[in-house]
C-alpha cells in the first residue's frame, strides 16, 4: 500500500537527516514509514503510491480554504513571471499590510518576514529593545518556533519527541527562558513577583495548538492581560495558527483580548512560507530602520509570497461565513466523534474551538502540557495507522491539533467518523 513512500523514505535518509526536513513529519511518535505526498487538491492528499486521503492537517493550518485553491493559485502563476523576488519593497508588501490591519484588532504596523519561527523570534527580540528587559515567561507545550529561547519545555515537535533539553542551547539563554504550566495564573503571578522587574514579555499560544488543541481556561488570557499591564510587560499572541483561521481577526478577536505584539505566519501566506509581526505603533518603531532594533530579511515581503497571501485573506476578509461554515463542520465532526467514542467505553477527551480539535484518550480534562502527556498516547498511534488505513490523514502525533479546511464536505466528515468507529473496533 505505501511501498512507493518505503523506497523514497530510504533514499531520504541517504541525504537528508532522518529523511525529512521538519521532525514530526518521520512518524517516529506513532511508528511506520511517513508518507510521501505527490500532489493535493481541495480536501484530499494524494501519495506517491496514488492513495487518496481526506486531510486534517491543511500543512498544519494555512489550507484553510483547501489545496490548490483556484484563485491563489491563479494569482501566484500571473505574479511569477515578473519574477520571484526583488529585494526591493514593492506595492503589494503596503496593501498586504493594509489588509491585515483592517482585518486584525491592535496591529498598527506589520514588519513582514519569512516563517512563524522569524516572526516570534524578532518579536521577543522587539520586545526586549522596547522594555530594556531581558527575561520572558512562555509556557510549557507551546511552540513558538525553533529559535533559541523558545526551545525549553516546547510542544510540537519536541513534545513529540520528549525533548525537553536541546543541545546547543546554551545556560544562558536557557536561563532567560522562564516556564509556566499553561492555565496557571498563580504559577504566573508568582513567577513575575520572582522576577520582578526582569521580564520583557510573556508569549503564549492564545488557543494551544502544539500540544493538541488546548483551550485557555476562563480568565487565563484576561489575568495575564492584566499582569502585564500592572508590571510593564510586553503582551505577545503567537497566532502562527490562530490568527486568520479562528475569526477574520485571529485570537484576539476570539477571545475579545489585545494583545501588545502578534505574530502570524501560515494562513497569510497562503501556503507559501511567510510570517510577519505586528503590534503598537509605540512598539514597532523600535525596529529598524525606524529604531535600533535590528531585524531584515532579503526575503520579506517576497513578491509571490505576498500575493498568495492577499488573495486568501481578502477571500476571508470578503466572505466571512466561510468561518461560520468552518465552525459548523467542525461542531459535526465533534458531534459525530463524541457518539462513536462514547459507545466504545474507552476514555477520551475532544477540545474544540472553531476549526481547530484534537482527540485525547484520557479519563481527565486535557488543559496543559502534564495532562496531554499524561494520555494514553500510544493508544492514539494505533489510532492514527487504523485512521491512514482508511483514508483519514491525521496529524502524525497526539500533540498536534487537527486543522480543518473548508473544502471538506459533510460525506468526509461522516467517512471520518465511520472510520473512527471501524478504527476503535479494530485497535480496542
Amino acid at each position: 500500500m505505501y511501498e512507493k513512500s518505503k523506497q523514497l523514505f530510504q533514499r531520504a535518509q541517504q541525504s537528508i537527516p532522518g529523511g525529512v526536513n521538519s521532525p514530526v513529519r518521520a512518524f517516529k511518535s506513532v511508528g511506520g514509514t511517513p508518507l510521501f505526498i505527490r500532489k493535493a487538491k481541495g480536501a484530499y492528499l494524494f501519495d506517491a503510491d496514488g492513495n487518496k486521503y481526506i486531510d486534517y492537517i491543511a500543512s498544519w493550518g494555512p489550507m484553510i480554504l483547501g489545496h490548490a485553491y483556484e484563485p491563489v493559485v491563479k494569482a501566484i502563476q500571473e505574479k511569477a513571471p515578473d519574477s520571484t523576488s526583488y529585494g526591493a519593497p514593492t506595492e503589494l508588501e503596503i496593501e498586504m499590510a493594509e489588509l491585515i490591519r483592517s482585518m486584525a484588532p491592535n496591529i498598527d504596523m506589520v514588519r513582514m518576514v519569512s516563517s512563524g519561527t522569524e516572526a516570534c523570534m524578532s518579536a521577543l527580540r522587539l520586545a526586549r529593545g522596547y522594555t530594556g528587559k531581558n527575561k520572558f515567561i512562555k509556557f510549557e507545550g507551546c511552540y513558538h518556533g525553533h529559535a533559541d529561547p523558545f526551545l525549553v519545555k516546547a510542544g510540537s515537535g519536541l513534545a513529540t519527541f520528549d525533548i525537553q533539553t536541546v543541545p546547543g542551547v546554551t545556560g544562558g539563554v536557557a536561563n532567560d527562558t522562564l516556564t509556566c504550566a499553561y492555565n496557571d495564573l498563580d504559577a504566573v503571578k508568582k513567577l513575575v513577583a520572582a522576577n520582578k522587574n526582569e521580564i520583557a514579555a510573556i508569549i503564549i499560544e492564545p488557543v494551544a495548538g502544539n500540544m493538541g488543541c488546548i483551550l485557555p481556561a476562563e480568565g487565563f488570557v484576561e489575568g495575564l492581560r492584566r499582569i502585564c499591564d500592572e508590571e510593564s510587560i510586553v503582551f505577545i499572541f503567537d497566532e502562527v495558527m490562530t490568527g486568520f483561521r479562528l475569526a477574520p481577526g485571529g485570537a484576539q478577536e476570539q477571545l475579545k483580548i489585545n494583545a501588545d505584539l502578534v505574530t502570524y505566519g501560515k494562513v497569510i501566506g497562503g501556503g507559501m512560507p511567510v510570517g510577519a509581526f505586528g503590534g503598537k505603533k509605540e512598539i514597532m518603531e523600535k525596529i529598524a530602520p525606524l529604531g535600533n532594533v535590528y531585524q531584515a530579511g532579503t526575503l520579506s515581503g517576497n513578491p509571490i509570497a505576498m500575493i498568495a497571501g492577499y488573495t486568501m485573506l481578502s477571500e476571508l476578509k470578503n466572505n466571512p461565513s466561510i468561518y461560520k461554515e468552518l465552525e459548523e463542520k467542525t461542531a459535526y465532526l465533534h458531534q459525530g466523534l463524541d457518539k462513536i467514542l462514547q459507545a466504545s467505553a474507552t476514555p477520551y477527551v475532544i477540545n474544540r474551538l472553531g476549526s481547530m480539535i484534537s482527540i485525547h484518550f484520557s479519563d481527565h480534562p486535557v488543559v496543559d502540557f502534564a495532562t496531554a502527556a499524561s494520555a494514553d498516547n500510544q493508544l492514539f498511534n494505533k489510532y492514527f495507522h487504523a485512521m491512514l488505513k482508511r483514508g483519514v490523514y491525521l496529524p502524525p502525533s497526539a500533540f498536534e491539533s487537527w486543522f480543518l479546511n473548508n473544502a471538506l464536505s459533510y460525506d468526509d466528515l461522516d467517512k471520518t467518523i465511520s472510520a473512527t468507529e471501524e478504527s476503535l473496533k479494530e485497535i480496542l
